[in-house]
C-alpha cells in the first residue's frame, strides 16, 4: 500500500535512473505513482525533487527536502540518498544531483498507515532553486494538485523519467476510513487527507511527493505528502496523504535545524 512509486498515468512508461519501484521500510504496502495525470512542462513545479530510492519530495528550504517518513531510514547521518532537482525530465542536462548528509524522521513514525509519515533530508549544499512553503492554514478539504515520477498504472514495472501531475478532490475522512477498514487498515483520520477520483491517483514511486494548493495570495503551498493507498486508482480506495497542518510546527522546527 506504500506509494514509493510515482503518480500513475496511462502513458508509455520510460525507464528512469531510479529503476524499479522502491519498497517501504515495512515492505507491507505497495508504492504509488500518478495515474491519469498530465506531463509537467519543464519548470512547472521547480521545487519538486526525486529521491534515489524511488520517492518524491519537495525543496522546503535551499538545503532541505520534505518527504515521507517511510521513504528514508531513521534519524541521523545519512549520505546514501541522491536527490535529483531542477528539471522535470530526470535525464535533462539542467538536472542537478546532490547527496544527502542527514535525515530527521518524525520520532513517532512506525509505519505509514500508523501516521506521522514525514521526514526532512539535509543536503550536502544549498540549491539555487525555488522552495515550496508549507501551508500556514489548517487546510484539508478542496481540490489539490499531486505529482511524481512514479508508475502510471498499478501493474507497471518501471517508474517515469518525466514528472506527471494531476488534480484530485478530497474525500471525507469517514468515507475513506470506512473503505480501508473493510481492507483491515485503520485510517488515522486526524493526520490524513484522502483524495482521488475515478481513474486518477498517485501510485508506486510517488511516495514522499507533495500535494499542493494555492493560498490566499495565489502562491503554491504544500498541504500534504503522498503516503499510502491500496493499489492505484482502485474504485473505492483513495490515496492517503500526510496532513501537513497537523505537523506544521514540528516540520518547521526540523527544517530550521537542518538548514
Amino acid at each position: 500500500m506504500v506509494r514509493k512509486a510515482a503518480l500513475c498515468f496511462f502513458v508509455l512508461v520510460l525507464a528512469g535512473p531510479a529503476g524499479a519501484p522502491a519498497q517501504a521500510d515495512t515492505g507491507r504496502l505497495p508504492v504509488r505513482e500518478v495515474v491519469g495525470g498530465k506531463l509537467a512542462g519543464n519548470g512547472r513545479f521547480p521545487w519538486a525533487v526525486r529521491l534515489s530510492m524511488g520517492c518524491g519530495g519537495a525543496l522546503t528550504a535551499p538545503r532541505v527536502v520534505l518527504t515521507a517518513g517511510h521513504c528514508v531510514g531513521p534519524t541521523g547521518p545519512n549520505d546514501r540518498i541522491t536527490v535529483t532537482a531542477g528539471a522535470t525530465d530526470l535525464r535533462s542536462r539542467s538536472a542537478v544531483a546532490v547527496k544527502s548528509v542527514e535525515v530527521y524522521r518524525s520520532p513517532d513514525f512506525v509505519t505509514e498507515t500508523a501516521g506521522d509519515d514525514w521526514a526532512v533530508v539535509r543536503l550536502e549544499r544549498e540549491l539555487a532553486l525555488p522552495t515550496l512553503p508549507i501551508t500556514a492554514e489548517d487546510v484539508d478539504q478542496g481540490t489539490f494538485t499531486v505529482m511524481g515520477w512514479g508508475q502510471t498504472r498499478e501493474a507497471a514495472v518501471q517508474q517515469e523519467r518525466r514528472l506527471h501531475y494531476a488534480e484530485v478532490p478530497t474525500i471525507p475522512d469517514a468515507e475513506c476510513a470506512a473503505a480501508y477498514r473493510k481492507a483491515g487498515v485503520e485510517l488515522v483520520q486526524d493526520e490524513s487527507i484522502c483524495a482521488g477520483r475515478h481513474g486518477v491517483d498517485t501510485c508506486q514511486g510517488d511516495s514522499g511527493g507533495p500535494m499542493v494548493g494555492r493560498d490566499k495570495t495565489g502562491r503554491w503551498v504544500q498541504v500534504g505528502i503522498v503516503s499510502w493507498g491500496l493499489g492505484c486508482a482502485r474504485d473505492g480506495f483513495f490515496g492517503v496523504y500526510t496532513q501537513i497542518a497537523k505537523f506544521r510546527a514540528e516540520i518547521l522546527e526540523a527544517t530550521r535545524r537542518l538548514s
